[in-house]
């Protein structure tokens, strides 16, 4: 059976996943590429972004645990890009271009595009914005 986990998420000790003020100079919202500097540096990080071989150590086994088994992702909508309010067309196509670096189909919540399955390594969209709908999805990707 199929399971949801969550693995490798960075959280502020104020409780926060991402900076304020998200936008296109800012994928991570003000102050938020802090949050994630531990991984940035990452062996695993590095190799998913074809930039290198990166570090090894702690944070690397955290990191390579955290993306091991994962048969599908499923993102939220602010992490996909900076849209808010309806979406004007289909031309944005997440912060990392054609290419998601997740080498895995990705699911994105709520954006509701019916019918649209990842190929290959595309992002796609639960059909109807709800999560259970992305898990099923994600279990059984075309």
């Amino acid at each position: 059976m199929s399971r949801l986990r969550v693995h490798t998420f960075s959280v502020s000790i104020d409780g926060f996943g991402a900076g304020t003020g998200q936008d296109l100079e800012h994928p991570l919202g003000l102050g938020g590429p802090e949050l994630f500097d531990w991984f940035f540096h990452t062996r695993t990080f590095q190799r998913m972004h074809g930039s290198g071989e990166g570090e090894t150590g702690l944070d690397e086994d955290v990191s390579a645990r955290g993306f091991d088994g994962i048969g599908a992702w499923i993102l939220g909508r602010n992490m996909f890009g900076p849209v808010r309010g309806p979406w004007p067309d289909e031309s944005w196509r997440g912060w990392w271009g054609e290419e998601p670096p997740y080498h895995t189909p990705v699911f994105v919540l709520p954006r509701p595009v019916q019918g649209q399955r990842p190929t290959g390594n595309q992002a796609a969209y639960s059909p109807d914005s709800r999560s259970e709908s992305a898990v099923g999805c994600s279990q059984n990707p075309r």
